[in-house]
């Protein structure tokens, strides 16, 4: 009589984890907009329908209007995920260095060269503002930027190398000054120029602030 062992059954295959409705739902408005933006930044909001971006997507387009009143508030969720990525990247490419005035130029540079970059021309700086209006499209690069534009600001005060002022309205002052640099570096015939003339003007504003406190 055999006294071995009998073999150990070999493990079931685990069966993965279904998702949860919210997951599912989730995951469908990530793909919308995922689809979109790849087409939008192609071609530009105007030349892509709702049905292109549902097939781009895998979903019907009913999955679109459930989560989208219509294309224009998918176009919305698109600029503000590449409005939020670009913050992030400048906020740790740029502006974590221990002084504050050489950051806020380092930052400022970074958020030049993204002007070049197909997608954010098309996405952030044509198709937003004309397809959201120019307020929303101004409430919504405030909320992703004008917080990095005011702390970095705020440290180079407590630094000494910018004057003591209303910091608020320096910021806002500032976020203007980026958003009209970029707006005229999408618009230009050449950009490459138009974005080495901004960056020395938006410098020499920097280089002024810095001035007042030697005075």
């Amino acid at each position: 009589m055999s006294t071995r062992n009998p073999p150990t059954p070999a493990p079931k295959p685990r069966t993965p984890a279904r998702r949860t409705q919210v997951e599912r739902s989730q995951a469908t408005r990530a793909d919308l907009i995922a689809a979109a933006r790849r087409l939008f930044a192609r071609r530009g909001y105007a030349d892509v329908g709702t049905e292109e971006i549902v097939r781009a997507a895998g979903v019907t387009r009913g999955a679109l209007y459930h989560h989208f009143r219509g294309k224009p508030e998918l176009l919305e969720a698109v600029y503000e995920q590449v409005e939020s990525e670009l913050t992030e990247k400048i906020a740790i490419g740029a502006l974590g260095g221990s002084d504050p005035l050489e950051a806020l130029r380092a930052g400022t540079e970074m958020f030049l060269d993204a002007c070049l970059e197909p997608e954010v021309q098309r996405i952030v700086l044509l198709d937003a503002p004309a397809v959201l209006g120019w307020e929303r499209w101004r409430e919504i690069a405030a909320d992703y930027g004008l917080g990095l534009v005011e702390a970095a600001l705020g440290a180079a005060m407590e630094a000494g190398q910018i004057a003591r002022q209303p910091l608020r309205p320096l910021a806002h002052v500032m976020m203007g000054a980026l958003d009209e640099a970029a707006m005229l570096v999408a618009r230009a015939d050449n950009t490459e120029t138009a974005r080495a003339e901004v960056g020395a003007t938006l410098n020499s504003i920097l280089e002024g602030l810095a001035r007042i406190d030697s005075r």
